[in-house]
């Protein structure tokens, strides 16, 4: 699902909500994690899951076509790790309400 399938699908089942004010939302609750990711915060949403970030550090590498050594620098990567309710639904544990 893409961010646009995602909004449509909210403006669908909420129709008391405008199409724009639903991809607003969306697009602020993203962005927000975005910017809490980039200032060095874990995100946490219960039962869905919790985005950190991992710092991988610099290290040598190969040039896959001429085998000469190259120095890699540190990165910061996104890290999810789903929550015990998203595990469950995913491996056919119980539906909410069901």
């Amino acid at each position: 699902m893409i961010k646009s399938e995602l909004v449509a699908r909210l403006a669908q089942r909420y129709p008391h909500l405008y199409h724009r004010d639903v991809e607003r939302i969306v697009s602020t609750v993203l962005d927000e994690i975005i910017r809490a990711l980039s200032d060095g915060h874990r995100v946490e949403l219960r039962g869905f899951g919790a985005f950190s970030v991992k710092i991988r550090p610099s290290r040598q590498g190969r040039n896959p076509r001429t085998g000469d050594p190259v120095v890699v620098d540190e990165k910061r990567a996104p890290f999810f790790r789903t929550g015990k309710e998203l595990r469950e639904r995913l491996n056919g544990g119980s539906q909410p309400g069901a």
